[in-house]
């Protein structure tokens, strides 16, 4: 089983657009560090909330060595347990969104995707037919996205 570790933005981003299930169906399996969802909580009375606990498909993990989280103090403590955790379990893959923690993420020589990535993949392999209503619905609810993205990722999808 691939072990896959995600930050908090593209669990966010993917309750706005009601795609969360995705991440079961193309992973089977999540693990979040205590911060990621410890972020996720601070959203409960918000629109685009999601009690992780209670997918049998997310699983909570503490990281172990918290003086790793000395080295990455340019981040938010969610993205910086992210790279700990993924460091510690030697992660097969890493869902991160921000840019600063992607470039922390690749120094480290950990694989990458995103929300779009996720996105991507998921209409390649059939679980979502289009993807520009789900770029709009992501706008829409505040995710920003700019043009040139949208359309790169269009093509991709050979929309």
């Amino acid at each position: 089983m691939r072990k896959v570790v995600s930050n908090t933005t593209p669990i966010i981003s993917l309750l706005k657009i009601q795609q969360l299930d995705l991440l079961a169906k193309l992973y089977e399996n999540i693990i979040v560090p205590e911060a990621v969802w410890q972020e996720v909580e601070v959203g409960k009375d918000g629109s685009f909330y999601a009690d992780l606990t209670s997918f049998a498909w997310i699983s909570i993990q503490e990281i172990q060595k918290r003086e790793g989280l000395d080295y990455l103090t340019d981040l938010d403590k969610g993205e910086a347990e992210v790279i700990v955790l993924a460091r510690e379990i030697d992660a097969d893959l890493v869902i991160i969104d921000e840019i600063l923690g992607r470039q922390y993420a690749e120094h480290f020589g950990l694989t990458l995707t995103g929300t779009i990535g996720i996105l991507l993949r998921a209409k390649k392999e059939g679980h979502v037919h289009a993807l520009r209503p789900l770029l709009e619905q992501l706008q829409s609810n505040g995710v920003w996205l700019s043009n040139n993205v949208i359309k790169e990722v269009l093509i991709l999808a050979g929309e």
